[in-house]
């Protein structure tokens, strides 16, 4: 047997991950998505796989280079996914008993998401409708192709992962099966978002957002509206004030009520998410369980994926709903009765459950990764807490490798407030021995570091630096005062967290060497590494990822800066520069001597390149270390699910800077 190794940024390649598992209600078998790294290492490849109840007869269902999002038919009798067809993705079929799968729909502009009809007779489509100016008239062969203007008339004209928005709104339509034929049920100057089947067929609840006399400018809302329409979409009623903004909607097994995932907003982004339920006919919304200090869904943070969560799932008796929720470093699915009087976890553990499915029999059927491991589906007993894996798709690399597992621990704040953290040593740690170490902050800041796998992570373990990181107030997991705290001041009860968990952890692991300390974050972590260098020097190296440097560009740059500023630190460029200026880590660069490495998307729209770009400029003109790398048509998903050669180089770039400026 072969010695084993430290992991590399190229195993990354090798890698493997499940996710979306779908149970049929006929037989109980799983359908899953396996999703690898392609041969040319610039894209990923995802196929569905089935597997039997009993765990056996793991095998490819469908062969598509690009398939995901399977749904069972309410029969069990077919499956649906989303396969791209041509430039557009489409619904696609396939028995369930085996074939070829056939394409279903041929819409213009392709299908973004789905649901059966209760009957199985129709899909409910989410695209974006034609254009009303947009004509299907091919270009003439002679015509020249001349560049065009973009005019923009829209305030949400960008969004992160697509670019420049085109005019097209998205909206539903009803897709015939039987006879391939479809119909606009929504139409108007507004997009679609959350949207479901009453349990008859008869009614479709869909959430978006209008003018309201005090907004008269819909992308200046905070908050959604529930509207409910028959199948043709001819009644649309408004069934909620403009007060909550709505996440999920799902009518309840009886069809009495719809059931809302939403918050109140009350705390700004920052705000839990509550279930709410409304009568399907009209009338007051009730928040149920609203003293519970928990987050609902999933909010931990992971270099394995982006996009993680599944929506709310029914008990087979109708009585409860099975949700997501995350807290105290763990995402666990648990189980909500529908009339208010209790909750129970039925899934936790250590764990990040990324995904979840319910088979006919009450099995919950979890998505689940580990410290250890990036994820494998599990077929859990919720009566008897028995587990059986029914996926272990990176058997073969991790039998050749060395991983460093995560310690946790809780410490105090000097203003007593309870704080969870963890530390790895690095591979092959000798007792004894002093070694430098990485502090890691997480993005958001509203969400979670947690009991995941990090590649990252691993990569500086096995470089030889020992790995700490926290979940300081800002972020999501320990009730609502605690997310809520960084609100109009960033760079100072957070700042104060991390810089007492640094302390803590020297003061407590005493291989840990404070004269050799790095530090690094991506996002909301990409701010606090600008901030952190602008006001200490206890760090020998920074490397700041997809950052945060100047609230003042940062406004009228981001997809996200016109409302996110206003709601994160209280105020915009023209009403108090000097606010937005405080709390820049830009108006502190000259008080940088940590060598800083800058790494940015050239197409993130969430934190663009410019902000990265100005932290640079500004050290460079002023004599310190730093050095800028930008990543070709990368957005700000680049680490999580980007192309997977930049993904790579963008690890080996950290884990060299550390090597390079941290004294070994």
């Amino acid at each position: 047997m072969s010695e084993k190794r430290v992991m590399t940024a190229g195993d990354l390649y090798r890698m493997q991950w499940v996710s979306d598992p779908a149970v049929s209600p006929e037989n109980g078998a799983t359908v899953y998505i396996l999703k690898s790294v392609n041969s040319k290492h610039d894209g990923y490849v995802t196929q569905t796989r089935m597997i039997h109840p009993d765990g056996n007869g793991d095998v490819p269902f469908t062969a598509g280079e690009q398939d995901g999002a399977p749904q069972w038919s309410p029969d069990g009798s077919q499956l649906a996914f989303l396969r791209k067809k041509g430039d557009a993705r489409q619904v696609w079929l396939i028995p369930a008993h085996g074939g070829e799968a056939q394409a279903l729909t041929e819409l213009k502009h392709g299908v973004s998401a789905f649901k059966w009809s209760p009957d199985g007779l129709a899909l409910l489509l989410k695209a974006e409708a034609p254009d009303a100016e947009e004509t299907s008239e091919a270009k003439g062969k002679d015509e020249i192709n001349l560049p065009e203007e973009k005019i923009v008339d829209r305030i949400r004209y960008k969004a992160d992962g697509v670019g420049l928005m085109n005019n097209r709104r998205t909206h539903l339509f009803v897709f015939d099966i039987a006879n391939k034929s479809n119909e606009q049920i929504t139409a108007g100057a507004f997009d679609v978002g959350a949207f479901g089947w009453s349990p008859d067929g008869a009614q479709i609840a869909y959430t978006t957002e209008l003018p309201t006399e005090e907004i008269t400018d819909a992308d200046l809302r905070s908050t959604n509206d529930l509207f409910v329409t028959d199948r043709k979409g001819s009644t649309a009623r408004q069934l909620t004030d403009g007060k909550i903004s709505i996440g999920h909607v799902s009518y309840t097994p009886d069809g009495k009520h719809i059931l809302m995932l939403a918050n109140d907003m009350s705390c700004g982004y920052a705000t839990l998410t509550r279930i709410y339920l409304i009568p399907a006919d009209g009338g007051e919304y009730r928040a149920l369980y609203a003293d519970l200090d928990i987050q609902l869904g999933h909010s931990a943070v992971s270099d394995m994926r982006a996009g993680a969560g599944s929506p709310p799932v029914y008990s087979p008796d109708q009585q409860s709903v099975y949700i997501q929720v995350s807290q105290n470093g763990r995402v666990e699915v648990a189980r909500f009765a529908l009339d208010g009087s209790d909750f129970e976890v039925m899934a936790g553990g250590d764990r990040e459950i990324y995904q979840f499915a319910l088979a006919p029999d009450g099995h919950l059927i979890i998505a689940a990764a580990d410290p250890l491991h990036p994820g494998d589906l599990v077929r859990l007993n919720p009566a008897s807490g028995q587990e059986t894996r029914l996926t272990n798709c990176n058997a073969s690399l991790w039998s050749e490798l060395l991983l460093s597992e995560p310690e946790e621990f809780w410490f105090t704040t000097g203003d007593r407030w309870p704080m969870q953290g963890w530390i790895m040593k690095p591979i092959g740690f000798k007792e004894g021995t002093k070694v430098p170490a990485v502090l890691e902050i997480h993005g958001g800041p509203q969400a979670m570091y947690g009991h995941t796998f990090m590649h990252e992570f691993q990569l500086l373990a096995a470089a030889g630096f020992a790995v700490f990181y926290t979940n300081p107030r800002g972020g999501h997991g320990y009730g609502q005062v605690h997310v809520n705290t960084v609100r109009g001041d960033y760079g100072g009860r957070d700042y104060q967290d991390l810089m007492e968990f640094t302390d803590y952890v020297l003061n407590t692991y005493d291989y840990v060497d404070g004269s050799r300390l790095g530090v690094t974050g991506g996002s909301y972590g990409g701010f606090m590494t600008n901030w952190i260098i602008g006001h200490t020097d206890r760090f020998q190296a920074a490397v700041t990822l997809r950052s945060i440097s100047n609230w003042l560009s940062f406004y009228g740059v981001s997809d996200i800066g016109y409302h996110f500023t206003e709601d994160q630190i209280w105020d915009n460029p023209w009403d108090d520069v000097e606010k937005l200026w405080k709390h820049s880590p830009l108006a502190y660069v000259k008080n940088v001597n940590t060598p800083l490495l800058v790494l940015h998307g050239e197409q993130d729209m969430r934190c663009p390149i410019e902000q990265g770009e100005q932290m640079f400029v500004a050290l460079k003109r002023l004599g310190k270390k730093t050095q800028l790398i930008r990543f070709p048509g990368a957005d700000h998903n680049l680490s999580r699910s980007g192309n997977p050669h930049l993904r790579t180089r963008r690890l080996s770039h950290i884990v060299r800077w550390f090597e390079e400026n941290i004294e070994r």
